[in-house]
């Protein structure tokens, strides 16, 4: 075997694991082994192949290559140990083994053995010598030394001299190592017997076979010259500072020669024995001054040698040699290698992993050799030794991605010299990403607005999330979550973009039915497991003007006419009747504005613009038709704006057959021309009903005095007609019913009709109706109910479907009284929307702008009731029964002008709530206050003249 194997475990590294050493001869052939490493190491094949296993050398030139399949270290290339190391021994390669995934390093010494394949060789082709001849036996002639670029025993041995008729050879060994050829004159010379010898010299190695070169001795003999210059000293020692500049002198040499003239003159000389230093070098001739001729470094030599020979003239020299000691200078930054390093890891690894080796060298000697490697301040890394300039960087902290997702990391390294010398490189990590961020959304709720009867698919708004992860990780999908809004899923309402979180709607949204509804979306990542997060999403409707106004009151029938009866003597300001209409619309889309049409006297009528009361604008004369027709437009506010028509027949007269007759003629005036017998029937059904009408008012006015005196007995205040709710008008405002003093209703056939007195509330009330019988009936059921106070049927409570939320007010507009037990009679000429400010008292609340006060919340609900009662009575006297089937029901949705909340009846809309109370009587008033008697209207008067005449 050529090899010899050394194998070392360092137990102190944590990355340096162990040592193998080699043993090879120079000039193997390229490819030859070197040894198995794998086996030596302990290695398995799979490790360097997994590891990546590679042989770094820390020089340009590779010598030595790793066969990963087998593990084996061949020779690269041939190698030649003269030209790597020269005259350095022991020569070796150090190398390291580098593996990967964990980190590794093995320290690899391949030592170069010498062969002897350099024979010795001299300089020059032939030395000559000038010998005078009176030179005695015993004189020394300094020989050039051949040269051996073998070493060992390989290397120069000896030397021979032929002929040796005058001279012998003499080996002189210093104490350095080196040897002297000295050849010593044995006889004199005699120039007249041989003028010139030739000799010859050979130098021999120790090898096997012996290698040798020669060279050729002239010698000259020259007339005497008995005297060799002789050096003051035979070693000279010197230090010079590396880095020295040209032409430095270095020392001064001297010889001094016995002799006088020519043969006295010394001159010096370097001697040729190293030729490498003699450009290096050099030596004045005439004065012995050692100069710097080129650069010294201590990184390539700290040493030299030179010798320097002095001759005088007559051929005679002495020897002397020159020590010259190199002093370092701090004068190389560290040079640093990376080894291995991570161009990218993971900020899931624990703090302690290895991302980079590197070795960093510096030529220089003690401290400006030492080196020690800082990194960059505010990172989580840190960089250790792992052994004499080998440095580890590895991770100290947790890695964060999103903090930072790439590390720029600058190593320093400084030597310890005066001044202090660095260098420094950079390395780049990059962080690869894990899924540990979930998405967020940009807000922690989201509120969007959409417009009722909106286009399916329409585009409500957009959601959006972020991810601090990246790549897949940081892909958001959005996902509606399954959830119900009014019991349906809210899948089909709306829909959600999975990649853009653009919301759409999938439905058009009706205000009426649906305010506002939530939802939930999800934001979910692409990592693996995903993670999400997500965000509550409220839509809120907003209204549209799509509901027209609906008349609640006067009901337009188809079946009869119906007609509201004004008496002559009513002056200025008195009330027809009111139009009642709601708009289940919201804002200002459901405020209501009134005005007429279209009359057939228009100086006679007028109608509020916000209230909707119909009231005469002049004193009604004899001459003004008793025919009257009123057209009212209702409009609301929205943009654009709805509206609805209702006709009024008015009757202006004073007597009940008047207005039969002219209604009569109104309705069926070609009947009356064909048949002349039945006018005379209906004069006299006419007659038989004004008689039976006026008893039934007067027995119905003495019903109502008595059960008004009942309900006020315990009160000292004037007797003030009660009217059930709804039915009362006392100058109020708005757009809920009031109070009307007279009804008429015909049906379609009033020819054969029977007229028949009835009571509603109090009031009198004509009907032309084919039953005589039952109207009757009906009329004496009502008066013993209004005998009853505690009858259920006098003020039934509110329907279970009117339940109103309390932040929910009822009616368009205007403002509302409303009447208790104890409630004063106003006049008819005497109401008006508000009280003026001059006539309102302390404390009072008057209307400052085009619209009344606001009512009160409670006055806002029994208002709202009073309004279905009386579109229920008013239905049932005055035309066809109200019934839900033919009439739409306006209590579903009724909007409060001023609020943004709107009455309905819709259960899934709404808590359910307890049915309000029929109003409760108020507490006794007390005896001493002074209540203003009511004032008597003029339709009263013209009641009690009637009366006095019957």
């Amino acid at each position: 075997m050529w090899h010899t194997v050394l194998l070392f475990i360092l137990l102190s590294s944590p990355s340096v694991l162990g040592q193998v050493s080699y043993s090879i001869p120079e000039e193997m052939s390229k490819g030859s082994i070197v040894g198995n490493i794998a086996q030596d190491l302990g290695l398995d094949l799979k490790r360097l192949k997994t590891g990546k296993a590679r042989i770094f050398s820390g020089d340009s030139t590779e010598y030595i290559e790793l066969n990963k399949e087998r593990g084996m270290l061949h020779l690269k290339e041939k190698i030649d140990r003269e030209s790597l190391c020269a005259k350095i021994t022991p020569c070796a390669l150090h190398l390291q083994m580098i593996l990967e995934n964990p980190m590794e390093m093995y320290t690899v010494t391949v030592q170069i053995t010498d062969i002897n394949d350099n024979a010795p060789f001299f300089q020059t082709e032939e030395i000559r010598f000038e010998i005078s001849e009176s030179a005695v036996p015993g004189v020394r002639f300094v020989l050039e030394r051949a040269m051996d670029a073998d070493v060992g025993t390989n290397g120069l041995q000896s030397y021979s001299l032929k002929p040796t008729d005058h001279f012998v050879l003499d080996l002189q060994n210093h104490a350095e190592g080196d040897r002297s050829v000295e050849m010593i004159l044995q006889k004199p010379l005699d120039r007249e017997k041989q003028e010139r010898l030739t000799l010859l010299l050979t130098a021999m190695d120790g090898g096997e076979p012996v290698l040798s070169g020669t060279v050729q001795i002239h010698v000259i003999v020259l007339d005497a010259n008995d005297n060799a210059p002789v050096f003051t000293q035979k070693i000279y020692r010197t230090t010079l500072i590396e880095n020295a500049d040209k032409g430095t002198k270095v020392i001064t040499v001297s010889a001094s020669d016995a002799d006088k003239g020519s043969n006295g003159q010394v001159a010096y000389y370097l001697s040729k024995t190293m030729d490498s230093l003699l450009d290096l070098f050099i030596v004045v001739q005439h004065t012995g001054e050692v100069m710097l001729n080129g650069q010294v470094d201590f990184e390539k030599a700290n040493n030299y040698q030179l010798e320097i020979q002095a001759k005088d003239n007559g051929g005679l020299s002495d020897s002397c040699k020159i020590i010259i000691d190199v002093l370092d200078i701090n004068d190389n930054k560290p040079a640093i290698t990376i080894l291995s390093m991570s161009s990218s890891i993971s900020e899931e690894f624990a703090s302690g992993t290895v991302v980079a080796m590197m070795k960093v060298n510096d030529p220089d000697s003690a401290a400006n050799g030492q080196v020690q490697c800082i990194i960059s301040e505010n990172i989580p890394f840190a960089i250790t030794s792992t052994s004499r300039n080998f440095f580890s960087l590895l991770t100290v902290d947790q890695l964060d991605r999103e903090s930072a997702n790439e590390y720029n990391i600058t190593v320093t390294c400084s030597d310890e010299g005066v001044p202090s010398l660095s260098s420094s490189t950079s390395l780049r990590l990059h962080i690869s990403d894990v899924n540990d961020n979930a998405p967020v959304f940009e807000r922690k709720n989201y509120e969007a607005y959409v417009v009722e009867n909106n286009t399916p698919g329409l585009s409500i708004f957009t959601v959006k999330a972020s991810d601090a992860d990246s790549n897949q990780n940081a892909r958001v999908s959005y996902i509606l979550e399954e959830s119900t809004v009014n019991g349906v899923p809210v899948s089909s309402y709306v829909s959600v973009s999975a990649d853009s979180g653009v919301i759409n709607a999938v439905r058009a949204f009706d205000y009426e039915q649906l305010k506002d509804f939530h939802f939930r979306v999800r934001a979910q990542d692409g990592g693996s497991p995903p993670l999400s997060s997500n965000v509550t999403v409220k839509i809120t409707i907003q209204d549209q003007n799509d509901n027209a106004p609906q008349v609640l009151y006067p009901v337009q029938t188809g079946g009869s006419v119906v007609a509201e009866i004004v008496p002559r003597s009513a002056d200025v300001g008195y009330l027809v009747t009111k139009v009642v209409a709601v708009d289940v619309d919201s804002g200002q889309n459901a405020w209501l504005s009134y005005k007429l049409q279209k009359a057939t006297d228009r100086a006679l009528f007028e109608v509020g613009a916000q209230n909707g009361e119909i009231r005469t604008v002049r004193q009604v004369t004899d001459k003004d038709a008793v025919k009257q027709k009123l057209t009212v437009v209702v409009e609301d506010n929205g943009q654009p704006s709805r509206s609805a028509v209702v006709n009024i027949n008015v009757a202006v007269a004073d007597t009940f057959p008047e207005v039969l007759s002219e209604f009569t003629d109104f309705t069926h005036a070609k009947q009356y021309n064909d048949d002349l017998t039945f006018y005379l029937v209906l004069a006299l059904a006419a007659v038989s009903f004004l008689f039976i009408t006026t008893v039934v008012v007067i027995i119905s006015v003495k019903i109502y005095r008595w059960r008004q005196s009942r309900v006020f007995h315990h009160s000292n205040l004037p007797v003030i007609p009660y009217y059930p709710p709804g039915y009362a008008d006392t100058g109020v405002t708005g757009t809920l019913p009031h109070m009307y003093n007279y009804d008429a209703c015909m049906t379609t056939d009033s020819r054969k009709s029977g007229c028949k007195y009835s009571t509603l509330g109090g009031q009198s009330v004509l009907v032309m109706d084919p039953s005589f019988t039952e109207t009757m009936q009906r009329a004496m059921k009502e008066n013993i109910l209004l005998e009853d106070p505690d009858s259920p049927e006098l003020q039934k409570p509110p329907n279970n479907d009117w339940r109103l939320p309390p932040n929910q007010r009822p009616g368009p507009s205007g403002q509302h009284r409303f009447h208790t037990l104890q409630q004063r009679w106003t006049p008819y000429e005497k109401s008006r929307a508000g009280a003026r400010p001059e006539e309102a008292g302390a404390g009072a609340v008057v209307g400052t702008g085009p619209w009344p006060n606001p009512p009160t919340e409670a006055e806002q609900l029994q208002a709202l009731m009073a309004a279905a009662n009386e579109v229920s009575e008013a239905t049932a006297t005055l035309g066809p029964r109200y019934n839900a089937q033919y009439v739409p029901d306006y209590r579903q949705n009724v909007y409060i002008p001023g609020s943004t909340a709107t009455l309905t009846a819709n259960p899934q809309q709404q808590m359910p709530q307890q049915a309000l109370p029929p109003p409760q009587a108020p507490p006794q008033a007390a005896p001493t206050a002074d209540v203003p008697k009511a004032a008597p209207t003029p339709a009263s008067k013209k009641k009690v003249t009637k009366k006095d005449k019957k």
